[in-house]
């Protein structure tokens, strides 16, 4: 691996030792749902009244703790919590803080960016996209060239890290590009928020959404918008939806303390766990280094069994690793994929539109001697099917060759 991947020289953490998940269940090697500890699953074994203050508490400690791992004290951002998936999250950022007759740069470079532009489509917002494929990230001078050419542009919108290839994208190059040409910037960082480090003030970013059940490590249910205090209030009616208008659910918050419809109380429960974990391996660095001690492992372990990564070590992300499919014609993903399962491993399928892959995650309750099973799982299940080599078609590696060029 080069240089530009390793975690930081001489940063150690203590954690506790990574067994295999409670009850015999698989590993989640998915950028969410994922493997969590048995004490976030724990947390969720009591039953807490919505309006009660106990919850109440619990809904400002966490929005408070979310808030401070983004970079800020509280004066400028809040966190707005919202029930559902993240993508809920994502619809409820853009609907609301995106004016109904403003004009949005979509960066897109894999499944998630396209669910944006589809998103603004169905919310009627106006938009334009700068679609970089699957293997590339959008660069600042692509970026600024937009921005001059379209005076109407208000807001851009880029994917932290995109998942459907593992790519991580420039955030900060692009930060800096939209902040000079005056225009706002709205992140979605569902994958990477809580492990990788990023200061949403100093980028000036505009707001971020994520979810419960990725880098903090909590089990699905609601995600979060964390947004500048001053955005939220200027929002007031630009909502498309009664339940996921964010500044609707900031200002009942701010008012009362609650959930303005009846919030995941189980959910929320176990993040504050997962939190109180996140913080005791280090917060975001130490979390960071684990991930990227993960993904370490596993391109090592499989590139020596023969598979190729889509992206270049460059672009590789401590999320989620995204490989091709080997060319032997004995290899069959659902077999491979119900092979691995049967090890206690549970992989993710492609979700490329131009070459056949799947997808390892490096997230989640494991460490590096967790991948490097995977990696000897991996070899078992291959020898079982027969497959020879590992290798991907020519094919994929040139059709790699002509989009990075």
């Amino acid at each position: 691996m080069t240089a530009n991947l390793k975690p930081e020289a001489g940063l150690e953490v203590e954690i506790d030792a990574f067994g295999p998940p409670a009850g015999g269940e698989p590993y989640l090697l998915t950028p969410g749902p994922l493997t969590t500890a048995l004490s976030v699953k724990q947390a969720m074994l009591r039953d807490l009244g919505s309006w009660d203050g106990d919850f109440r508490a619990m809904t400002a400690d966490m929005r408070r703790q979310i808030v401070a791992l983004a970079g800020d004290d509280g004066s400028t951002y809040t966190c707005v919590p919202m029930q559902g998936s993240g993508t809920f999250a994502v619809e409820a950022m853009l609907g609301s803080l995106t004016p109904r007759n403003s004009r949005t740069l979509v960066l897109v470079n894999g499944a998630y960016g396209k669910r944006i532009a589809e998103t603004l489509n169905y919310l009627g917002r106006d938009h334009v996209v700068l679609d970089k494929g699957d293997y590339l990230p959008p660069r600042g001078s692509e970026v600024a060239r937009i921005l001059e050419d379209d005076k109407a542009i208000s807001h851009v919108v880029l994917v932290h890290c995109e998942t459907s290839s593992g790519i991580l994208n420039p955030v900060a190059e692009i930060a800096d590009v939209v902040r000079a040409h005056g225009r706002k910037l709205l992140i979605d960082s569902m994958s990477a928020f809580g492990a990788i480090d990023l200061d949403i003030d100093a980028l000036g970013i505009e707001a971020l959404a994520s979810s419960a059940n990725k880098c903090i490590e909590g089990v699905p249910g609601f995600g979060f918008v964390i947004a500048r205090k001053d955005a939220l209030a200027a929002a007031r009616g630009n909502a498309h939806s009664l339940s996921l208008d964010l500044a609707a659910q900031y200002e009942y918050m701010e008012r009362t303390g609650q959930w303005r419809f009846t919030p995941p109380t189980h959910v929320l429960a176990a993040f504050l766990e997962a939190l109180r974990i996140h913080t005791a391996e280090g917060g975001i660095a130490g979390r960071g280094v684990r991930y990227a001690n993960n993904r370490d492992a596993l391109v090592a372990g499989m590139r020596e069994l023969g598979f190729e990564t889509l992206l270049s070590n460059e672009w590789l992300s401590p999320i989620i690793v995204t490989f091709f499919n080997p060319a032997d014609p004995k290899f069959e993903f659902q077999e491979f994929y119900d092979r691995m399962k049967a090890k206690g491993f549970i992989i993710y399928p492609g979700k490329l539109t131009v070459v056949d892959s799947f997808r390892i995650g490096c997230i989640g309750r494991m460490d590096a001697n967790v991948m490097r099973h995977v990696v000897e799982a991996a070899h078992a299940s291959l020898a079982e099917m027969g497959v020879q080599s590992a290798a991907p078609p020519e094919s994929a590696l040139a059709e790699r060759a002509k989009l990075a060029a």
